[in-house]
C-alpha cells in the first residue's frame, strides 16, 4: 500500500536523502524476455524537474505543510478549473476536506499555494467495499485571491478507455520520505482486464495517487489499485480507466 497512514505529522524534511538521486536517475534497458513488464522500453527514474508543467502533479498534506505528506494528486481539466485526480484509498470517503493540495511542493515550500479540498468524490464501490478497481477519486478545490488552480498550474486531460500499453507514460509522485517528486518514465503492461502495471524502481508510500500522463498530456492512469498501489517499491499498478471513472469524472466537474 503505497501512502502514509493519516494523520502522522513528518518533522523531519529528510534532506539528506537528495543524494540518492545519483543512483536513480539512470537510463537502463530491461534484460527480461518478452513477457516482462518493461521488456525493450527504456526505464528512466529521476526527481521530476521544477518546471511549470511538472506543477500540475503535487502532495496531499493533512490540515497544513505541518500534517505531512501522505499521497500525490494531480489537476485535471474541468468546466470549473478546480478538480483534482488521486486514489480512492488517499481519501477517506466523502466530506475528508481536512485536506489540502500543494501543487509542485518541493523542499518544504509551496510555490504555488496551498489549496483546501473543498469536496470529494470516491466511487460507491470503494467506499461499500474497498473494490481494487474502483480505486481512484476526484476532489474540488477552493479558489484563492480569485484565481482558480488551473490558472495557476494549468492541468492535464483525463482519457479514459484508453488500451493498456498504448504509449509511454511518465509516472510523477511524492515518496513520503522525500520532499521532491520522483517521476518515472515507461510503458504500462496489463496485469489484468481491470489493472495496469508499470516498473518504476523507488516508488514507496506516499506515491499513492500518482498520475500517469503520456506525451499529450493525457492521464491514462493513477498509482492505485491492485494492493492499493503494490507491494513493493519496483511495481506499481492502476486500476483501468473507464466508465466508471468517467462518470464520476463528469460528477466532479459538473459540482462547482
Amino acid at each position: 500500500m503505497k501512502r502514509l497512514t493519516r494523520p502522522r505529522p513528518r518533522h523531519q524534511r529528510w534532506h539528506v536523502l537528495f543524494p540518492v538521486v545519483a543512483l536513480l536517475a539512470v537510463t537502463s534497458v530491461s534484460g527480461a524476455g518478452p513477457g516482462s513488464a518493461s521488456s525493450g522500453v527504456l526505464r528512466v527514474v529521476a526527481v521530476a524537474r521544477a518546471v511549470p508543467r511538472s506543477a500540475r502533479v503535487g502532495a496531499l498534506f493533512s490540515g497544513d505543510l505541518e500534517g505531512g505528506h501522505f499521497c500525490t494528486a494531480s489537476v485535471v481539466r474541468s468546466g470549473g478549473r478546480d478538480v483534482i485526480l488521486t486514489a480512492a484509498h488517499c481519501l477517506g470517503g466523502d466530506g475528508d476536506t481536512d485536506v489540502v493540495f500543494v501543487p509542485g511542493y518541493r523542499d518544504g515550500r509551496a510555490p504555488y499555494g496551498v489549496w483546501r479540498v473543498t469536496q470529494t468524490f470516491v466511487p460507491k464501490a470503494w467506499s461499500d467495499r474497498s473494490d481494487e478497481d474502483s480505486d481512484f477519486a476526484f476532489a474540488t478545490v477552493a479558489s484563492k485571491h480569485r484565481q482558480d488552480l488551473e490558472d495557476a498550474v494549468g492541468a492535464n486531460v483525463l482519457v479514459t478507455g484508453r488500451a493498456t500499453g498504448a504509449a509511454t507514460v511518465v509516472v510523477t509522485g511524492y515518496p513520503n520520505v522525500r520532499d521532491a517528486p520522483l517521476s518515472c518514465t515507461n510503458r504500462p503492461t496489463a496485469h489484468s482486464r481491470t489493472q495496469q502495471r508499470i516498473e518504476c524502481p523507488g516508488f514507496t508510500d506516499g506515491t499513492s495517487g500518482s498520475p500517469w500522463v503520456d506525451a499529450r498530456g493525457e492521464v491514462t492512469g493513477v498509482l492505485g489499485g491492485f494492493e492499493q498501489g503494490g507491494a513493493t517499491d519496483d511495481v506499481s499498478y492502476s486500476a483501468v480507466l473507464g466508465g466508471a471513472a468517467a462518470a464520476l469524472y463528469e460528477e466532479a466537474s459538473g459540482s462547482s
